[in-house]
C-alpha cells in the first residue's frame, strides 16, 4: 500500500499512517511518500513507539522520501 502524503505537514503523514496500517496484512509494508522534513523522523519514531518496523527510508526523485513500515501485529 502507498499512502500519498506529499505536500502535507506534520502529523498528517502519521495520522494517515495510523489510519491506514490495519488495511495491510501482517508483515506487509506500507510506503509514506512525504517531503515534510519531520516526517523523515517522525514515521521512524512512530514505528518504535507502536512496535512495528521502520524497513528504511529512499529519496524521491523530485525531493521528499518514501518511508516503508512494515506491520508487525
Amino acid at each position: 500500500m502507498t499512502i500519498d502524503a506529499l505536500g502535507r505537514k506534520c502529523p498528517i503523514p502519521i495520522i494517515m499512517l495510523a489510519e491506514r496500517i490495519n488495511q495491510v496484512a501482517t508483515g506487509g509494508v506500507v510506503a509514506v511518500l512525504a517531503d515534510d522534513p519531520a516526517a523523515f523522523t517522525d514515521v521512524p519514531a512512530w514505528c518504535r513507539l507502536k512496535s512495528h518496523e521502520h524497513v528504511g527510508s529512499y529519496e524521491l526523485p523530485h525531493g521528499g522520501w518514501s518511508i516503508h513500515v512494515r506491520r508487525n501485529y
